[in-house]
């Protein structure tokens, strides 16, 4: 079975969106309006075949709860793994992202922390051979 499509919720599409590809650098890969809001999809720059993140409007009552939640309780919505998290750190903090929790070693896996912007914590990970 292959993965196609994971989600994050978010408060606000068009900032989401702004946020994840010209900070994050993601990729469009869909963008359909659909009434007051959109089908958006993005993509690694490095694997734009590959699995698409979802920005879903956080309109359900108990999503939003969901969402807020986590936030509160410090718990990140999902994770993106990187190569280098030290550089990708340096260059997200570079153009203003605020980490929650710097890069800590844990196990075989190095992990960091950003606020979205969006309503979400975001968790990179780094996995060590």
């Amino acid at each position: 079975m292959k993965m196609y499509i994971k989600s994050v919720m978010v408060e606000d599409q068009q900032k989401a969106l702004e946020f994840y590809t010209e900070t994050l650098g993601f990729k469009i890969k869909h963008n359909i309006p659909m009434g007051e809001h959109s089908w958006i999809t993005l993509v690694s720059a490095d694997e734009p075949d590959g699995v698409e993140l979802a920005l879903e409007p956080n309109q359900y009552p108990a999503a939003r709860k969901l969402q807020d939640s986590l936030m509160e309780d410090g718990i990140p919505w999902t994770a993106f793994g990187v190569d280098d998290i030290h550089s990708e750190v340096q260059r997200l903090e570079e153009k203003g992202v605020s980490f929650t929790q710097p890069p800590m070693k844990a196990g075989d896996a190095t992990m960091a922390v950003f606020d979205d912007t969006c309503g979400n914590l975001i968790q990179l990970i780094e996995l060590h051979a």
